[in-house]
């Protein structure tokens, strides 16, 4: 997207959760600057201000006013444009509830039990870790069969606030990443790879240091 002075976002391209707000963003065809923040190193003095609180990313910047945390930001952003491209939130009550349901169970539930293959330790570990982030899939493929009500996407006939949430840490679909809206935003999976794996030395080394 072309750089828009009155909307920012303070994330990395390398961040599920930026990726997120910067799928909203092209989804209402909303112009903006993505200011890159090593998020793995320090916290710039820019985004302290700008989300005090829990002080990460990604932080939306619009008319100069901050709003945090990413799925707050996609619902905002859905909010804030209206009249600019499909809505990103189901108009039905009812299918909006659920869809805010499974986008906190992703965030709050599955995504925390993925993480935890960072450290486990050994094959049985491991295996056991992977076990229940395929249950927590299982889940969300039986979510996704009921509220896509047989079309391409949890929205419908499109991309919506459950594709954004869920489709920003694993491409969960061939027809998601061949979608415009992912063109160009979601990262190759070797190069997410090859960048944490940096990340995890860089802060490994940091560690031995430290203990020295």
């Amino acid at each position: 997207m072309a750089k828009s002075a009155s909307v920012q976002v303070l994330g990395s391209w390398a961040s599920p959760f930026s990726n997120r707000v910067q799928l909203a963003l092209k989804l209402k065809s909303v112009e903006y600057e993505l200011v890159e923040e090593a998020f793995y190193v320090s916290k710039s003095d820019r985004l302290v201000k700008a989300n005090p609180v829990y002080q990460k990313i990604p932080v939306l910047i619009h008319d100069e006013k901050p709003v945090c945390e990413s799925l707050v930001i996609v619902e905002y952003i859905d909010e804030a444009w209206t009249g600019k491209g499909p809505s990103i939130l189901p108009s039905d009550p009812y299918d909006r509830a659920i869809a805010r349901f499974w986008a906190g169970y992703i965030d709050e539930k599955w995504f925390p039990t993925m993480k935890q293959l960072e450290t486990a330790s050994g094959d049985e570990e491991k295996f056991a870790v992977v076990g229940k982030v395929l249950e927590g899939f299982a889940l969300l493929e039986e979510a996704f069969a009921k509220c896509s009500k047989g079309k391409a996407f949890f929205g419908g006939d499109e991309v919506g606030y459950l594709d954004i949430a869920l489709g920003c840490f694993l491409g969960w679909a061939e027809r998601f990443l061949s979608h415009d809206v992912a063109k160009d935003i979601l990262p190759d999976a070797l190069k997410i790879l090859e960048f944490f794996g940096k990340v995890q030395a860089a802060r490994a080394a940091a560690a031995t240091t430290a203990a020295e």
